[in-house]
C-alpha cells in the first residue's frame, strides 16, 4: 500500500492512478493523517454475470431478470 500527501497526489495524479489500476491501494494523507483511500473500482454486477454466462458457470434464458419485486410478490402469495 502506498501513502501520498494531497499535494503530491495532485502533482502526480496519473502516476498514482496507474498504481491503482495495477491493483495497489493508495492512502491519501493531509498533514500526516490518513483521510482517504483510493482503490480500483469493482467490476459492475452485470459484467460479472455476463462473464459467468460466457464461462458457463451460469445460464441465461434470454429474458429479463425478475429481480426483487417478483420475489416479494411470490412471498405475499404464500401468506394467504
Amino acid at each position: 500500500m502506498t501513502t501520498v500527501a494531497v499535494r503530491e497526489l495532485k502533482n502526480r495524479l496519473s502516476e498514482y492512478l496507474r498504481k491503482v489500476k495495477a491493483g495497489e491501494r493508495v492512502v491519501i494523507t493531509e498533514r500526516g493523517r490518513a483521510v482517504a483511500v483510493i482503490s480500483a473500482a469493482e467490476t459492475p454486477v452485470d459484467e460479472r454475470i455476463e462473464a459467468m454466462v460466457r464461462e458457463r458457470a451460469a445460464r441465461w434464458g434470454g429474458g429479463k431478470a425478475a429481480g426483487r419485486q417478483a420475489a416479494a410478490e411470490d412471498q405475499g402469495a404464500f401468506r394467504g
